[in-house]
C-alpha cells in the first residue's frame, strides 16, 4: 500500500516563500508523475504543477514564474518550491501520483497578513 505525506504548509505572509515536500512509502516512487493539487476554501481542487518520470514540469497559470515542482527519486519525494506568495495561495496542498488514488492528507498553507 502506497501512503502519500505532505508537509511544509504554515502561515506566512504575502510575499514570503514555503517549500513543500511530499514523501512516499515504498520503492514506486519513481514510475509515477507527481501532481500538486490546491483546494481553496468554497472552490474545487485544482492542479498547481505537475512533474513526470523524466523531470518535465508543468503549471497553472495562476503560479506560473513563481512555484517550482522538482523530485528526488532516491528520497522517494517530491517538492514544491513558492515564493512570492499571495493570500490567493491559501490552500491545503495536496500531492498524487497521476492516474492513481494515491493521495495524501494535504498540507495547509496560510498567506496572510
Amino acid at each position: 500500500q502506497v501512503q502519500l505525506v505532505e508537509s511544509g504548509g504554515d502561515l506566512v505572509q504575502p510575499g514570503g516563500s514555503l517549500r513543500l515536500s511530499c514523501a512516499a512509502s515504498g520503492s514506486i516512487f519513481r514510475l509515477f508523475t507527481v501532481d500538486w493539487y490546491r483546494q481553496a476554501p468554497g472552490k474545487q481542487r485544482e492542479l498547481a504543477a505537475r512533474i513526470t518520470r523524466d523531470g518535465s514540469t508543468d503549471y497553472a497559470d495562476s503560479v506560473k514564474g513563481r512555484f517550482t515542482i522538482s523530485r528526488d527519486d532516491f528520497k522517494n519525494t517530491a517538492y514544491l518550491q513558492m515564493n512570492s506568495l499571495k493570500p490567493e495561495d491559501t490552500a491545503v496542498y495536496y500531492c498524487n501520483f497521476r492516474g492513481t488514488e494515491y493521495w495524501g492528507k494535504g498540507t495547509l498553507v496560510n498567506v496572510s497578513s
